[in-house]
């Protein structure tokens, strides 16, 4: 088992965030999506439990076209099928991972505490000594080009180059997060995310593991660059407007993965 715990420093706020993360998973999905693989949403609804209240989701990622066809020939069925299962108690979130072929040899437990800091407070989580000691800390800089893969880099995705027309924010120079610090009436915010995988797979667990985490690594600095040059399209978004917004992109999904992506007919149509 590994653990890591990315801090992701944002110039907003706590409160904007949590439209902001609905609205670009929503349209990130969009873009996992088509001929008869992608993202679908099983269950999205409120829940309660023992105290806690939020939005819990269930989605299934298709991933067949995702490995080479050599796996794709030999995998059994469903065994490139992934389960995500989070519960969103804002500003605490969980996200479960899973695959039914590995049942419980394989997790990715995303556990997230969203605080208006700058990414300096030590163990959120609150884990016990011993397991704290050996969490590898990692800051991600959103604005810093060298994390980004070239196959990954979109100029009108990029902080270092945009500029809000609606916040006025950005764009983000080298010395962003000390200058962040240095104001009072800027919005700024920490998303901590302790990451822990587990794979087990004699000869193969150690090796898979630091994979999975450098993939996580990449997921949560993509996915956060997009949501801050995307700020002006959800900044002015309600809640409402973000649930009416995810009931409408479920039907989008449903439709883009039954869809021909070549003959651009339903799987169902002779």
């Amino acid at each position: 088992m590994l653990i890591k715990e990315f801090r992701v420093i944002l110039p907003i706020s706590v409160e904007e965030y949590q439209v902001g993360q609905l609205y670009s998973v929503a349209e990130a999905s969009k873009n996992e999506t088509g001929g008869g693989e992608g993202v679908e949403v099983l269950k999205n609804e409120p829940y309660e439990n023992n105290g806690e209240k939020g939005q819990y989701t269930h989605k299934i990622y298709h991933l067949q076209s995702k490995v080479p066809a050599t796996v794709r020939m030999l995998a059994p069925a469903g065994a490139l099928n992934i389960h995500e299962k989070a519960w969103n108690a804002y500003p605490y979130c969980r996200t479960i991972i899973t695959n039914e072929y590995m049942k419980d040899d394989f997790l990715i437990k995303i556990e997230t505490w969203h605080k208006p800091d700058l990414g300096k407070q030590e163990n959120v989580h609150g884990l016990d000594p011993d397991t704290w000691k050996n969490v590898e800390v990692v800051y991600i800089d959103i604005a810093d080009r060298s994390l980004v893969h070239q196959r990954d880099y979109k100029p009108d995705e990029d902080p270092s180059k945009f500029k809000s027309a609606k916040t006025g924010r950005g764009p983000l120079g080298p010395d962003w997060k000390k200058e962040l610090s240095q104001k009072t009436d800027c919005p700024h915010m920490c998303a901590y995310k302790l990451v822990t995988i587990k794979f087990k797979w004699w000869g193969l667990q150690n090796k898979v593991e630091n994979f999975i985490q450098k993939q996580e690594r990449r997921l949560f600095t993509n996915f956060h660059r997009q949501l801050f040059c995307w700020i002006d399209k959800w900044i002015e978004l309600t809640m409402e407007d973000i649930r009416r917004m995810e009931d409408e992109t479920k039907k989008e999904l449903d439709e883009m993965r039954v869809k021909d992506p070549v003959k651009g007919m339903t799987a169902t149509e002779d």
